[in-house]
């Protein structure tokens, strides 16, 4: 009698069985899968379809054992939120959290991808309710979920949970501060316990976790959940990048140090890092436009200079697939926001279209386009040593930015975010051109 399962592939269950879980059903070919979910009786299907844990690989599990902290490393789309959202909803139906708490990097973080976004609680709470004006969640049984926002750690002051849920921490504004204020808020029930979701970068708050007692770590890679991803992703991204320092970090999930060909090093950039700039004598919106109309990056980073030479970075506005008319536009939300005097954008690559969808966007604002006329590293390289010396500060953390400083070695993806960094340090702090000295006729 031929076998109904394919070499290699379990056979279909005959029945169905609690003890059934999403790794064994999917380990089966398509077609004994496509049997198997056909078998189900209408109640079974509801109950796969309601029981949280069914679709969990084991990493996505908040472990066993004695932890204070679960720390989940994974790539870009490696099933981080449902794994964070799954801890805090598990918890609260279970009945071991009362009073949780959800922190993103800011509020806006925390409700589209925490709260409403795909893998979010809501998806797995459909009893709960939002209340986006209260910042809180509530559940027919009582307990409540807190929404905050890491990007203003004193505002976490206050606050006590038993239950925490952090969202990519390794991008947050200040991670250790916060960090910090938000420990200090796991102070109720029995056993409270936090999540930490996050893709991993080589920052030094991050680090420490890692090799801390009271931390349990997981990791998952983006090719774990090839199953939950759009068709074609994981085979474009793996193209691209398989292999690369951005591939391992950003898929693979592993923690890139500082590429010793690279201009700058983190070291230079946390040690001269600030919560506030001071008073400032110029402020200027640097723009390096994308190549082509839509889908690159446009990398605009906002900076400013002390009377003293000391230069701050502001903002990183820097956007992926916009239209010129859409980065002009943030471009322009920058420039007011941070009441700046003036615009500078490479101009290379559609001089006269920069000049005409900024003007647009900006009628009154001073523009100033530049060219460039030499590679990108040896455009940047005067200004490492403002860098090494401390003269530039960074007033909070930009993580893509710092990312693209720390790894860039003249090969690879494009810089949008760097580049204009440079155009804007370029303008505040230009490099003292040396002439040559005139040799005197005797």
């Amino acid at each position: 009698m031929p076998s109904d399962a394919e070499p290699g592939r379990q056979r279909a269950p005959k029945t169905w069985s609690p003890d059934l879980n999403a790794a064994c059903v999917n380990s089966l070919s398509e077609s004994n899968k496509r049997a198997f979910f056909s078998s189900l009786s209408p109640r079974e299907a509801k109950e796969i379809d309601e029981r949280l844990s069914f679709w969990l690989r084991p990493e996505q599990h908040a472990p066993s054992g004695a932890w204070r902290i679960w720390l989940f490393l994974g790539g870009r789309g490696a099933g981080k939120t449902l794994a964070g959202a799954h801890f805090i909803a598990h918890g609260i139906q279970s009945g071991a959290l009362r009073r949780a708490g959800v922190i993103g990097a800011t509020h806006n973080d925390t409700r589209q991808v925490m709260i409403e976004g795909e893998s979010g609680l809501l998806k797995l709470c459909p009893t709960a309710t939002f209340e986006p004006s209260n910042r809180r969640i509530t559940w027919p049984s009582g307990a409540l979920a807190t929404v905050l926002s890491a990007d203003e750690p004193d505002s976490l002051r206050g606050h006590q949970f038993d239950g925490i849920w952090l969202d990519e921490f390794a991008r947050w504004p200040e991670p250790q501060a916060a960090l910090d204020m938000t420990l200090m808020c796991l102070r109720l029930g029995d056993d409270p316990r936090m999540a930490i979701t996050t893709t991993p970068r080589a920052i030094e708050s991050l680090k420490v976790l890692m090799n801390s007692q009271d931390v349990a770590l997981t990791k998952s890679t983006t090719a774990a959940n090839a199953g939950n991803l759009a068709p074609g992703f994981l085979e474009t991204m793996q193209r691209r990048y398989a292999g690369s320092r951005l591939g391992r970090q950003e898929l693979d999930a592993e923690i890139i140090e500082d590429n010793d060909a690279a201009l700058w090093k983190r070291s230079w950039i946390d040690a001269a890092r600030v919560r506030e700039a001071p008073q400032l004598a110029r402020i200027v919106v640097a723009v390096d436009p994308p190549a082509s109309a839509h889908g690159a990056e446009c990398g605009i980073i906002v900076a400013g200079v002390t009377d003293e030479r000391e230069v701050y970075v502001l903002a990183d506005c820097s956007a992926d697939g916009m239209t010129p008319a859409g980065w002009a536009k943030r471009v322009a939300d920058a420039f007011e926001r941070h009441e700046a005097d003036c615009v500078v954008a490479e101009a290379n690559q559609g001089g006269e279209m920069v000049r005409a969808v900024l003007n647009d966007a900006l009628p009154r604002a001073r523009l100033t386009l530049v060219h460039a006329t030499r590679g990108k590293r040896v455009r940047a390289s005067p200004y490492t040593v403002p860098y090494e010396t401390g003269r530039v500060h960074h007033v909070g953390s930009f993580a893509d930015l710092e990312d693209q400083m720390c790894n860039y070695d003249g090969t690879g993806e494009s810089p949008d975010r760097m580049d204009a960094l440079v155009w804007a340090l370029a303008e505040l702090i230009p490099p003292v051109r040396r002439t040559k000295p005139k040799i005197r006729a005797l």
